[in-house]
């Protein structure tokens, strides 16, 4: 047991217990009994409140672990977090000012209840209601992931029921503070979350290198040790089997981000379009962290460590690859203060997702399906139910699951949500594609990924199924054919779901338009907008 770190960690995490109780008074509007006060902390977040609440959303503790735990396994494949986020926010700029504008007039607080309201579905805003909990529940059981990393490395490192309950605990203390002060209260604790962080990885990429020789050395052992590997897709260059892998990786995970739930939900609490346009322009700043903070991948190879056996499974646990290397390297008060940043690090996106959750399962089940009419009260009170039996079926995957499990769930998840961008961000710009297009082109493309998925396995780790989303293009089948027969050329499995999601959507809609099928409940159901680009202000205009 490593008692300073536990006792430097522990005052921290008392720290933003408090401030998380506190937050529901902060900047509080005339009730919480409200989703919009609750669930979106009264749309009035400025500029600063929003750049640490979204970027605390995005970048997770189990980023801050599993990128230089790639790096350190894969070598250059890990570095793919680094485009996937320069590309991202140039590409949803303007998408995410429209949306808000939209969601602000018309009272939206999912991306289910934009589709409700844009193609008049319920059948189509459930679609995008299921799929968006059900991508966003392995997400935050990978926070989970990234803080049990933490305990174990300071030597909470049991078996059984009794070696979680440090993580149950935690989990109680977050679902308690979340339940009283909804999003006030993880955007709050943002500010101490990011300040740790950025201390923490300023002083590792400067201090470290000078124990191992330099960045020169630490290249260059990280390049020996890959290679010795038997493995022809690692090291610290990208090779021909990885390239195409590498980039569609960075294209669709910039892609699907902001087509989950919890992102959306930073954005929708921001008070004005300004407030996104300066976040767009200022976030970017967290992706020059990520690429120092993926470089300790190989500064953990220069310093020889090795992963802590898990005891539940008995196999090693990667994800404690930059734990060790603080707990090897660094003084032991401020390993204590780089684990309390990388806990805080779990707690602020977890209690984001799953109010996220809570607000999709209220706004476009529970009163869609349920009780339609639900007072603003009763609308409160039943998400903050939800983002109880949210978390707490979070750490049941824990728990119950193997924690490579649930990483695994995670990509399946990344592949789940790409599948609502012809309904979510396309449909903010066009209803040229049919109602049925859409749900059609969802199902193939969900059903294409899945089966993909399931039939990509990994030896390695005895695993035949779901054991990653790197397809070889020479298992790509069309109804039998082979177009790229025996090629090891890998491809990310999301991409070419979604093109075939596209590819069908395409060609239902044609064939719907030419048979005049409704589009919605009606042939006039749904909005179209004209948004005033310089100010807050969205005109309806006569559906197409």
């Amino acid at each position: 047991m490593q008692w300073v770190e536990l006792a430097v960690f522990t005052a921290l995490f008392l720290l933003v217990t408090v401030l998380g109780f506190v937050a529901a008074r902060w900047q509080a509007g005339s009730t919480l009994d409200h989703l919009d006060e609750w669930g979106l902390g009264g749309r009035k977040f400025g500029s600063w409140i929003t750049w640490f609440l979204v970027g605390g959303d995005l970048y997770t503790a189990y980023t801050f672990v599993a990128v230089p735990a790639l790096v350190f396994g894969a070598g250059a494949t890990g570095f793919f977090a680094l485009p996937y986020t320069v590309v991202l926010y140039p590409i949803v700029f303007l998408p995410l000012v429209r949306m808000w504008s939209v969601s602000r007039v018309h009272g939206y607080v999912t991306p289910a209840d934009f589709v409700r309201g844009r193609y008049g579905s319920h059948w189509l805003a459930l679609i995008i209601a299921i799929t968006g909990i059900v991508a966003t529940m392995p997400y935050i059981a990978l926070q989970l992931v990234g803080l049990e990393a933490v305990l174990r490395t300071m030597g909470l490192n049991g078996s059984g029921l009794l070696g979680h309950l440090p993580l149950f605990i935690a989990f109680v203390i977050l679902a308690l503070y979340t339940y009283q002060s909804g999003l006030r209260a993880p955007a709050l604790i943002a500010f101490v979350k990011d300040t740790l962080i950025y201390i923490v990885i300023l002083v590792a990429v400067i201090y470290l290198p000078g124990k191992f020789g330099g960045w020169g050395a630490i290249v260059d052992s990280a390049q020996a040790k890959f290679d010795a590997s038997p493995n022809p897709s690692d090291g610290v260059l990208l090779n021909a089997n990885n390239q195409l892998q590498y980039a569609t990786l960075a294209l669709g995970s910039a892609l699907a981000l902001f087509l989950y739930p919890h992102s959306l939900t930073g954005i929708l609490a921001s008070r004005g379009r300004n407030v996104i346009k300066r976040n767009m322009v200022a976030l970017p700043a967290y992706s020059l962290l990520l690429g120092l903070l993926a470089l300790l991948g190989f500064v953990a190879i220069s310093a020889g460590v090795k992963p802590i056996t898990n005891q539940a499974t008995g196999r090693p646990d990667t994800n404690t690859i930059v734990p060790v290397l603080f707990d090897m390297e660094f003084p032991d008060w401020f390993a204590g203060v780089a684990f309390a940043a990388i806990a805080i690090g779990a707690l602020v996106p977890a209690a984001i997702m799953s109010i996220a959750a809570a607000n999709l399962w209220t706004r476009n089940i529970y009163k869609e399906y349920l009780k339609k009419d639900a007072t603003p009260a009763q609308e409160a009170k039943q998400a903050k139910l939800a983002s109880l039996v949210v978390k707490f079926g979070a750490v049941a995957f824990i728990v119950f699951i193997d924690p490579q499990f649930s990483i695994d769930l995670q990509l399946i998840g990344g592949v789940m949500i790409l599948q609502t961008l012809p309904a979510v961000a396309i449909a903010l710009y066009t209803r040229w594609f049919h109602l049925w297009g859409l749900i059609a082109g969802w199902v193939a493309g969900m059903g294409y990924g899945m089966w993909l998925l399931y039939n990509i396995g990994n030896p390695a780790v005895g695993k035949a199924h779901f054991a990653g989303s790197a397809l070889p293009l020479g298992k790509l089948s069309l109804f039998g054919w082979h177009p790229f027969g025996g090629s090891t050329v890998q491809i990310y499995v999301g991409a070419v779901a979604v093109v075939a999601n596209l590819l069908v959507a395409v060609v239902v809609t044609l064939i719907a338009r030419k048979a005049r099928l409704f589009n919605g409940t009606d042939e006039t159901a749904g909005e179209d907008y004209h948004v005033d680009e310089d100010s807050d202000r969205v005109k309806p205009v006569a559906a197409h």
